[in-house]
């Protein structure tokens, strides 16, 4: 038997599956076990608790602990320019034919589970670097996670080590560009970057208030962890919350062709709100 068996029984492990589903919309499936006792262990030890039905009922009764269980069961990995032909369509075609569109307006481009920041840093890196020979384009990200931890560095403008040197030797330009410090250990976004990107935390299966706002929504490499079910609420949601003629970006791994959803397909991983 192995630790993580010992630690949460069969009774037990379906009651914490239960909870991750209950506050995060994560369907996660038994054979899960392993995963989920090394994401909890850390915080119950911080909480001197010995058992895995110890900590339910601390979370049970403690309401204060909810978003710190949410932040521990949470997945948070996320590279900057993550699947390149997504930034050469969002880089070369779709920037041009909105800004071609609305020359007036603001673009408004929603990161949708931002997760530590890279992806909303990659979307507005873009929108710079656009602005650069399109001066009267302007922009605004938006950047939301369910893990308030990850949203707290993303807003300082600090990322992983291993993601800056990734960035630093595919695209050195854009890296000494828009990154300033000593090394990549210490690497910040400018702040000029950094202050257009507005950050919330925010809940996927829930519509939230801003309907029918964002010219565009990264939705990436989120809907795998959801049943089909959620997925199509969610989906909704991305939809209400999309101007018509939106677009809408998915991940590698996910499509919509068996769901229900009212998106048109486009391209690979792009869709777009009809009119």
């Amino acid at each position: 038997m192995s630790e993580a068996e010992r630690l949460i029984s069969g009774p037990t492990l379906r009651k914490l599956i239960s909870l991750v589903k209950k506050h995060t919309g994560i369907f996660m499936e038994e054979r899960k076990r392993e995963l989920l006792v090394a994401r909890i262990r850390p915080r119950m030890k911080e909480l001197g608790l010995a058992s895995a039905e110890e900590y339910i009922d601390h979370l049970e009764n403690h309401k204060d602990e909810i978003q710190k269980f949410i932040n521990c069961v949470t997945t948070n990995e996320t590279v900057f320019f993550r699947t390149p032909s997504i930034w050469d369509f969002f880089g070369r075609d779709l920037l041009k034919a909105w800004s071609q569109k609305n020359p007036d307006e603001i673009m408004r481009i929603w990161s949708a589970a931002a997760s530590t920041g890279e992806e909303s840093a990659s979307i507005a890196i873009l929108c710079e670097e656009f602005k650069r020979a399109n001066p009267r384009f302007r922009y605004r990200v938006y950047a939301s996670d369910i893990d308030t931890d990850v949203l707290e560095g993303a807003r300082k403008g600090t990322y992983k080590e291993r993601s800056m040197d990734d960035l630093r030797k595919r695209s050195p330009e854009i890296f000494h560009r828009y990154f300033k410090g000593r090394d990549s250990a210490d690497m910040h976004l400018h702040p000029a970057i950094l202050n257009n990107i507005e950050y919330f935390v925010h809940n996927l299966h829930s519509r939230g208030t801003r309907t029918a706002f964002f010219d565009a929504v990264f939705l990436r490499n989120v809907l795998i962890y959801f049943n089909e079910q959620d997925q199509e609420l969610v989906l909704k949601n991305m939809y209400a919350s999309l101007k018509p003629e939106g677009v809408l970006i998915i991940g590698e791994a996910e499509s919509l062709a068996r769901l229900k959803t009212s998106f048109e397909y486009t391209k690979p991983l792009i869709y777009k709100r009809v009119a």
